[in-house]
């Protein structure tokens, strides 16, 4: 089997990932500081896959640890690099510490594939790299605006500083991933997002119906768009997981024509905050209570993805919509909160 790095493990995408990887033949080494996230994800990982995953609680911003790693484990082919930390609005309050972070573990990562001739990476990227795009649906050639968080540069830093390795390494092959809005929950309702500060909607719509909060707000309902609320590309987090799987296999075979590559990942159709919540009360059949709210700093009005590159390289079409991503969310906290 081939063994591969999954960086962030523990986290809401990386855990999924680990699940599409195992039930593909793959063997994972799973690395997470839990700075954001719980070795007890992997139980559930371990109930769907009949496999039991150790975690390595190691910062990959420490060189040292991070190279002994790659010590203990030489057979390892290829990393997929989840590991940042994500929130717009702390990366707003706490601009360095995200510099810090996700600058520096890319590149310690990076300096131990070279060391260690590990040729395959895929990087966790975001369209948050496009801002404020003045035309949609946006395409990998869609020229980036200025980045509207910390969080958004630190994505498009991490891009450009790929790409210029793999101009000075002829054996590093990358695919930049930009994923719009992941959610939803595994179907075993095993696992599924659990933040420890839910800020992403579809937690924060499910926190709220289960009563974990007693009302949620809109960031702004005088946006130019459709009903006045900012509009978002949500993707099934399976979908994405299989994404990420079917991107390795492409450079494991060598299909891809350019040593770093980049596709768009998403359903490909833009959906309000407000059709968000109208999706979750239709399959839940719970009202919710929201408030609308001034906007929120670091907000994009509106993204949504051209997906069609994705199809044609690497045949990756998502099966889920909006209603699957709020059944699965819903009945996954129905279970995580003791009421499934």
């Amino acid at each position: 089997m081939k063994k591969i790095l999954v960086t962030g493990a523990c986290g809401y995408i990386g855990s999924h990932t680990l699940v599409d990887l195992l039930g593909k033949g793959y063997e994972v080494l799973a690395v997470d500081n839990l700075a954001n996230a719980s070795e007890a994800i992997l139980e559930g990982v371990e109930r769907i896959t009949g496999k039991k995953i150790q975690n390595h609680n190691i910062n990959l911003s420490d060189k040292a640890a991070t190279r002994a790693l790659f010590v203990e484990h030489p057979d390892i082919v290829g990393v997929i690099h989840f590991a940042a930390l994500k929130f717009v609005g702390e990366s707003v309050e706490q601009p360095l510490r995200y510099f810090r972070n996700n600058l520096d573990s890319l590149l310690c990562v990076l300096e131990c594939m070279q060391e260690f001739g590990v040729p395959n990476l895929i990087f966790s990227s975001s369209c948050s790299v496009y801002g404020n795009a003045s035309d949609l649906p946006v395409t990998e050639k869609t020229p980036w605006a200025e980045a509207e968080s910390p969080y958004a540069r630190t994505k498009q830093m991490g891009e450009q500083i790929l790409q210029d390795v793999c101009k000075g390494d002829a054996n590093l092959k990358v695919v930049l991933l930009r994923y719009f809005n992941p959610a939803g929950a595994h179907e075993s309702n095993e696992i599924g997002e659990s933040p420890l500060n839910a800020s992403n909607l579809v937690p924060v719509i499910t926190e709220t119906a289960i009563g974990k909060r007693a009302s949620m707000s809109i960031f702004g309902d005088d946006y130019a768009t459709r009903d006045g609320s900012c509009v978002r590309d949500y993707i099934h987090v399976m979908d994405l997981a299989d994404a990420h799987t079917k991107a390795l296999e492409y450079l494991l075979a060598g299909k891809n024509a350019n040593q770093c590559e980049v596709f768009n990942l998403g359903i490909g159709e833009g959906v309000s905050v407000l059709e968000a919540i109208h999706a979750f009360e239709k399959v839940s059949g719970q009202s919710l209570n929201y408030t609308i709210g001034p906007r929120r700093a670091g907000d994009v009005i509106a993204i949504y993805a051209n997906r069609q590159l994705a199809e044609a390289q690497l045949g990756w079409i998502p099966q889920r919509n909006i209603e699957d991503i709020m059944r699965t969310a819903w009945a996954w906290e129905l279970k995580r909160s003791g009421k499934g």
